[in-house]
């Protein structure tokens, strides 16, 4: 089974729904049959490449009218259900930047090794971003997370110098559209069903099951006992 989802590096709500969707999928009984496949989304495109030294937390304060505190408050509640997944946030602090560059190497991730490499480094910056306020736009600091994961350092800079997979970041972005998603992060299982938001780890338990069901039907026997009318390794029953 296939499970794609569009999200963005720097979305909180996103890294909430990856935990409960790893959550739901290692208590699934058939969870190592499941590829999940990660696709670009950007909240905005028009936010500085370079990271321009503003907080979310200011950059929300100052879109809604409110207090740098407020704006903090408001995050720590989100940050509270991060910890109920097991994650240690410093939120507050994170640069408010363009994720394009980013987005652009996991592509490149995902060229190299695939779908599990592209995951491997999919986590890497969402720790980076949200528990080290990391600034995953600086190209030193998406070079450093690339070759942890054993990208090759020259081919990471050739990327990141370059527009190399960019197409393939605004397809995404197309296809999410075509989907009808407005937001992220937003999950298509089978290319059947989609999932809006990050749901509790109950909803993904239950839409795991039922494409699964769905995809790998199970025959209904009819007739009576199974052994008459029969042969097996035991002989024929008689």
């Amino acid at each position: 089974m296939r499970i794609e989802v569009w999200s963005d590096v720097v979305c909180p709500w996103c890294y909430i729904g990856k935990r409960r969707l790893e959550t739901a999928l290692s208590g699934f009984e058939h969870g190592d049959e499941v590829e999940v496949v990660w696709h670009s989304f950007q909240l905005d495109p028009t936010a500085p490449r370079d990271g321009g030294g503003e907080t979310v937390a200011a950059h929300l304060a100052a879109r809604y009218g409110m207090s740098e505190q407020q704006a903090h408050e408001m995050q720590q509640r989100v940050t509270d259900l991060a910890a109920a997944e097991g994650m240690t946030w410093n939120h507050h602090a994170s640069p408010y930047v363009n994720t394009v560059d980013a987005h652009r190497l996991l592509h490149f991730a995902g060229h190299v090794g695939g779908p599990a490499l592209a995951a491997a480094l999919k986590e890497r910056l969402l720790e980076a971003y949200f528990v080290h306020a990391r600034n995953v736009a600086d190209h030193g600091v998406l070079a450093e997370l690339a070759v942890a994961e054993g990208l090759d350092p020259q081919r990471v800079d050739d990327v990141l110098a370059s527009d190399e997979f960019a197409d393939e970041v605004a397809a995404d972005r197309a296809q999410a559209q075509a989907y009808g998603a407005t937001g992220v992060p937003f999950f298509v299982l089978d290319g059947r069903y989609g999932i809006s938001g990050a749901q509790p780890t109950e909803v993904f338990a239950q839409a795991i099951a039922q494409a699964w069901n769905e995809s790998h039907p199970v025959l209904a026997t009819l007739g009576g006992d199974a052994a008459d009318g029969a042969c097996g390794p035991e002989g024929c029953a008689l």
